[in-house]
């Protein structure tokens, strides 16, 4: 009589050893294909700005040269090279004609999206941006829309920081993603909750690094109890980064209670090897003349920024930043002016 041959069930550990390299393999398949597509993409479109430069118009080219060509490689090598498709690869050569600055972790979705950029420094910020936070297209078309890179900078904010803080901090920071109508109020606690709820999407807003540490953290001294609302670490900077949430105007008092937090944490709260404490003051409404007056505008690792619970046009949001500035620039006049006067 024939023996049955019970089943056998793989280990763990072989099944676990065989799916990684399973999972490494396609991963590096895809990148080495994504790679191929964008060097081939990249040289196509070298070779057709380099054949349109040789004297016919740009119009005329359009309309004839490239239909052909599109014809005739679709005929020979099926989709993907439609009209539309080789006016990319053009846009795409001409945006980026250094062929070794391309980050080849992005997808050709990626560089028809950041080929549209109106100038070099733009398209080289979202490039970086993108590749070392991993942007999906989405994300990228997101951010680009908000205004990430006008954003970011401390020109509007009136004081030199270094370089790695002003990639931290934003103004306005844009939480459309909690999905909280912009016409209600809502209080300090229900913003932290969404906030929280909505974690995977609020980190990207915030930026590179960052990892989620606690809510409502107790800081205790002999005399007093204190409770930050949102505590992270940027683990590239190194530093931790608590974050004030105000739901109505900011303060004089506001900025007082996080320069103490930020001093307090100093000494309670940080080890040795890591960098100052950075503070941002999340409010609903900003007054620069508040801002221009109180230790904010002298302390370099405290921000204050505004926060919109909607997403703006392009256009408004623009308005918004130009504005900021402007009343910033409004408040220094003003100072300039009275201690000319004083003098």
């Amino acid at each position: 009589m024939a023996k049955k041959i019970g089943k056998t069930k793989a280990s763990d550990g072989l099944l676990g050893a065989i799916r990684a390299v399973i999972i490494t393999a396609r991963a590096n398949s895809y990148r080495a294909v994504n790679t191929f597509l964008l060097d081939s993409y990249w040289h196509i479109g070298r070779l057709i700005v380099e054949d349109e430069q040789k004297g016919a118009s740009r119009a005329a080219y359009g309309k004839g040269v490239l239909k052909q060509l599109s014809l005739q490689l679709t005929l020979e090598f099926g989709k993907g090279f439609d009209e539309s498709n080789l006016r990319n690869m053009r846009a795409f050569y001409l945006a980026l004609p250094i062929r070794d600055a391309l980050r080849h972790e992005l997808s050709w979705t990626h560089y028809r999206i950041i080929a549209r950029l109106e100038t070099r420094k733009k398209k080289d910020y979202y490039m970086q941006q993108a590749a070392d936070n991993g942007w999906n297209s989405r994300e990228l078309e997101r951010n680009i829309h908000t205004l990430y890179y006008e954003r970011s900078g401390s020109k509007k904010r009136g004081k030199a920081i270094p370089d790695s803080d002003n990639q931290l901090v934003k103004d306005p920071y844009i939480f459309e993603f909690l999905g909280m109508d912009a016409g209600e109020s809502f209080s300090e606690k229900n913003i932290e909750s969404a906030l929280l709820a909505h974690l995977q999407k609020f980190l990207p807003e915030l930026g590179k690094g960052f990892a989620f540490v606690a809510r409502q953290q107790h800081i205790a001294t002999e005399t007093s109890d204190f409770y930050i609302d949102l505590v992270f670490y940027n683990y590239h900077l190194k530093c931790f980064v608590l974050i004030d949430l105000k739901a109505g105007k900011l303060t004089h008092q506001d900025i007082g209670q996080m320069d103490m937090y930020l001093r307090m944490y100093k000494d309670l709260k940080t080890a040795p090897d890591d960098n100052p404490t950075i503070g941002i003051i999340l409010c609903a409404e900003k007054d620069e003349a508040v801002v221009k007056y109180s230790v904010l505008s002298e302390n370099k690792k405290l921000f204050a920024s505004k926060y919109l619970m909607y997403l703006p046009k392009e256009e408004e949001l623009r308005r918004l930043i130009e504005n900021d500035q402007e009343r910033l620039e409004n408040v220094n006049n003003a100072v300039r002016s009275k201690a000319g006067r004083q003098r």
